[in-house]
């Protein structure tokens, strides 16, 4: 069974950073795009970042530079350096994977990490 289990979350100031972690299960870890997605109250999930099965990584015109996508194939597991966080980036942050030319797990989601940035 698919399975994503989000951490790493929680408060901090304006220009803190925090690292989150996603570990996948039911899946062969090394053969998916690995995502990080968001979705603040009110608003639809936004994709933040993305990370190939060869390392290739793509952001948000709103997080890049600032965040950083990673990926532990022996570990099962994706990260999300997120530094010089914004009020604007309080948000509860998911993982999930895709195969190549296919689209993301949908009906396995997360429970999510919350990731709340204020003073």
């Amino acid at each position: 069974q698919v399975q994503f289990v989000e951490s790493g979350g929680g408060l901090v100031q304006p220009g803190g950073s925090l690292r989150l972690s996603c570990a996948a299960s039911g899946i062969t870890f090394s053969v998916y795009v690995m995502g990080w997605f968001r979705q603040a109250p009110g608003k639809q999930r936004e994709l933040v970042a993305t990370i190939t099965t060869g390392g290739s990584t793509n952001y948000a015109d709103s997080v890049l530079g600032r965040f950083t996508i990673s990926r532990d194939n022996a570990e099962n597991t994706v990260y999300l350096q997120m530094n010089s966080l914004k009020p604007e980036d309080t948000a509860v942050y998911y993982c999930n994977a895709r195969r190549v030319s296919s689209t993301w797990l949908g009906g396995y989601w997360g429970q999510g990490t919350q990731v709340t940035v204020s003073s």
